[in-house]
């Protein structure tokens, strides 16, 4: 059976900002996913330390306010997070994050930040994955179709109902739709297995990376950098 027909496991944080090295976890969600069913789901609400900026607020929903009062500590949070995503990896089963560079550094990040064993060591050194990310793959196979590439784009043009954008769960279950969707129109795509995959998706970001650094070089900024790391970027030193 092909990799989109197999057990895949989605994964979304929500943040204070768009800076994965600098931003922290306010909510997070994994769910699991067997024949487009969901088996099962975790959630988590962190209080990130720090206020979360009224901007990111407005997009996911969580106050600084509800954050203090309801969540619990994002040192514990991003613990479990990586305890559940490692477990996964280590049965062998894909995780599917969309722009999964954001969302594994960030929480890579965290990891650091608070002293916890990285994802790499809780692998026992062997590299993060399989992962899957609609967002890298789609930019790959569908180069040239116009339009935004958000997630809500993205499942409007594969047919992908997204009930509740920005809310952590409803955002890894749309990522594992949209992956499938993906392999079903793509058989290219759907022949893979899941290394071969994974391995695919670091040269097509890099591809891409290189391409938008030159275009924004060629715009008129000779200083532009595009990170070309996936699914992680490099880490910066920890900091509190």
């Amino acid at each position: 059976m092909a990799w989109h027909g197999e057990p895949l496991v989605g994964f979304d944080l929500e943040t204070t900002g768009t800076d994965p090295l600098e931003a922290r976890i306010v909510t997070a969600s994994v769910v699991a996913v067997e024949g487009g069913r969901v088996v099962g789901q975790r959630d988590w609400l962190a209080d990130p330390g720090i206020r979360i900026p009224e901007q990111a607020s407005a997009i996911h929903g969580i106050s600084s306010e509800r954050a203090a009062a309801e969540g619990r500590p994002v040192r514990e949070v991003a613990e479990e997070i990586a305890e559940t995503l490692t477990g996964y990896w280590n049965r062998g089963v894909p995780v599917v994050a969309y722009n999964a560079a954001f969302d594994l550094t960030l929480l890579s990040a965290e990891l650091r930040r608070h002293g916890l064993p990285s994802l790499g060591d809780r692998l026992g050194g062997a590299p993060t994955g399989p992962v899957v990310d609609p967002y890298t793959i789609d930019r790959s196979v569908d180069r040239y179709r116009r339009g935004k590439r958000t997630l809500e784009a993205v499942c409007a043009e594969y047919g992908v109902v997204l009930d509740a954008a920005h809310q952590a769960a409803a955002d890894a279950l749309a990522a594992v739709r949209v992956a499938v969707a993906i392999a079903e129109r793509h058989a290219a795509v759907a022949a893979l297995t899941p290394a071969e995959l994974h391995t695919r998706q670091i040269g097509w970001y890099r591809d891409w990376a290189e391409n938008f650094q030159a275009f924004l070089r060629g715009k008129g900024d000779p200083e532009a950098f595009v990170d070309p790391s996936w699914p992680l970027r490099e880490l910066v030193p920890a900091t509190n």
